[in-house]
């Protein structure tokens, strides 16, 4: 008896061996396979830790290496199937079951099943000790949907109420719990896969794998040789065998690597189109323009009534908090935006200008009705008159009624050429209001960290990277919300607009019919180009330029140049 069973195990290996070296051989022999990817970045993450970070420089590391149960398609922009191979719906759209597939494994050999996804709902975006900005996401009128196992490879989700993107919205990074329920049981999470993380310490699912991180210098990223993914004609996924980004200075700098041939990729600015054109054909790359970005450029003042804990002093000085909160003081702002020279003379005409909180390219939830600001030197003197502001004693600085200058300190981030450019126009037409401006450039971190930790900030302009679902950005617009910028996480609505803005997202998450939904959203980008929480400026072309090397590429606005970046290989 014991040696049929010897026998039928040894088979078993034997087989299982020879499939793996057959499989190994096709790939050798399939010329897409091979080649590395170098691409740019202007900052170095914040962390790999992508339930807690908020900022594009740790997520644009993290999205090799983690997956959702669904994901995007970026040319249909449809959702599709990813890590769950199929769900079902009950009739009252509350209920929602998700078939998992069988075959993903995490980088370190575990099975990926039902325990990982229930952890990273119930444990890691539903605790409230974990700074998450994904638990705005998934919470509607503060009530989380429940999530349960069903068996190994099914999991329930039970929702409170109807949520109109919840397909999209699983696009959300699942997480390996038999790595991290222990650290978040001993309260860790929070501060785990920091900077000094061992690469082969971050495990995903994802097409890659972290295998070497030189702070300021590089990041370089392995081919995971057991991506469950596969091409249709039954081969392993991805292609390629390295990614790389190279971390820059600034956009300059990476422009200068792309001509050198350094980087594969760049993503124009309107000023460097005149400079890549003419060198097109003789570089063997590919300038592709998609139309307006999804990014926006905005200037925003800080309005956070809040008391520092730590100094026991008012985030923003009471005789400023006052300038900030006044809409007749944002609206004159607005009306020195000179978005016209910010196109013509930074972006080489290949721009756009904002008024909506939404990019033309978002397509059906877009509102081009809203409020527009033009620009008007002599209006922006009058709106601000009416509130007690103007140059009393006609020595070129402007005063608010109690006999404050209206000074304050502006901020950008460093690595971001052309937006400390449009800072500069800016600057230099609220000085001509009599305003009193210190312009300082941080590195990007170091900025996200005064609007997410110190709140030590007065004026600020950057950029949101935008989208299609104007529910992902709920965790900006609810009052409570982490990234709700110029006054974050407010227990009640510090105003009317905000407290209807909530009722908005609210209703438009929970309202299945399209047009009903868009109706809601309407309102909302109206209430924002009235109210100025955000004060938009311009929209840059999409445009960027890509090597001529590689296979499978498809561009669009939506997806980028390697939304399919598994399916990418080097032309021979």
């Amino acid at each position: 008896m014991v040696k049929p069973i010897k026998c039928s195990i040894f088979l078993l290996f034997l087989t299982f061996t020879l499939f793996s070296a057959i499989a190994k051989d096709q790939e050798s022999k399939n010329s897409k396979y091979s080649g590395r990817i170098v691409l740019s970045t202007t900052s170095d993450p914040k962390s790999f830790n992508p339930i807690v970070a908020k900022e594009t420089s740790t997520g644009t590391i993290t999205n090799p290496i983690f997956e959702g149960l669904t994901t995007t398609n970026g040319v249909t922009t449809e959702v599709e199937p990813n890590l769950a191979q199929s769900w079902e719906v009950s009739e009252d759209g509350k209920t929602w079951t998700f078939y998992l597939r069988k075959d993903v494994k995490w980088f370190d050999g575990k099975v990926f099943t039902s325990d990982d996804v229930v952890f990273t709902f119930n444990q890691l975006i539903f605790n409230k000790d974990i700074s998450t900005s994904s638990r705005d996401i998934f919470t509607i009128e503060g009530k989380p949907f429940k999530v349960e196992k069903v068996d190994e490879f099914t999991v329930k989700f039970t929702l409170p109420t109807k949520f109109a993107p919840f397909l999209r919205s699983l696009g959300q990074e699942i997480l390996p719990k038999h790595l991290l329920s222990d650290v978040v049981e001993n309260g860790h999470f929070n501060s785990h896969w920091g900077l000094d993380t061992k690469p082969g310490d971050l495990i995903g699912t994802g097409p890659f794998i972290l295998e070497s991180y030189l702070p300021a210098e590089r990041i370089t990223f392995k081919r995971n040789p057991n991506y469950w993914k596969k091409d249709k004609e039954g081969n392993r996924l991805p292609y390629l065998d390295k990614m790389s980004y190279v971390i820059v200075q600034n956009q300059d700098v990476a422009l200068l690597k792309f001509q050198e041939g350094e980087i594969d990729y760049f993503g124009l600015r309107g000023q460097d189109f005149p400079i890549l054109k003419p060198e097109e054909k003789k570089g063997n790359f590919t300038i592709y323009n998609t139309g307006p970005a999804f990014g926006t450029n905005y200037l925003i003042f800080n309005q956070n009534t809040g008391i520092n804990p730590i100094t026991g002093k008012p985030y923003v000085v009471p005789a400023k908090l006052k300038w900030f909160t006044n809409k007749k003081f944002r609206k004159a702002v607005a009306h020195v935006i000179d978005k016209e020279s910010i196109i013509n003379i930074i972006m080489n005409g290949l721009g756009f200008p904002q008024d909506s909180s939404m990019s033309p390219s978002s397509g059906f939830f877009y509102n081009p009705n809203v409020a527009k600001y033009e620009y008007n030197i002599k209006k922006a003197r009058a709106i601000l008159k009416e509130i007690g502001i103007f140059d009393r004693d006609n020595d070129g600085k402007a005063e608010d009624a109690d006999g404050n200058i209206i000074k304050f300190n502006l901020f950008t981030n460093a690595n971001n050429t052309q937006r400390i450019k449009i800072s500069n126009i800016i600057r230099k037409d609220l000085e001509r209001l009599g305003f009193t401006i210190n312009f300082v450039s941080l590195e990007f971190n170091q900025l996200v960290s005064k609007l997410d930790s110190t709140f030590a900030w007065e004026a600020i302009i950057l950029g949101l990277t935008g989208g299609i679902e104007p529910h992902f950005g709920n965790n900006v617009w609810q009052s409570s919300g982490h990234l709700h910028m110029w006054y974050p996480q407010q227990e009640t609505p510090a105003t009317a607009w905000e407290a209807e803005i909530d009722k908005i997202y609210n209703q438009g998450v929970q309202e299945l019919d399209n047009n009903k939904r868009k109706a809601l959203y309407d309102r909302w980008q109206e209430i924002v180009a009235d109210e100025l929480p955000f004060i938009y400026t311009v929209l840059p072309a999409s445009i960027f330029a890509v090597r001529n090397k590689f296979g499978n590429l498809n561009p669009t606005s939506y997806g980028g140049a390697f939304h399919n970046l598994e399916e990418i290989y080097i032309k021979k």
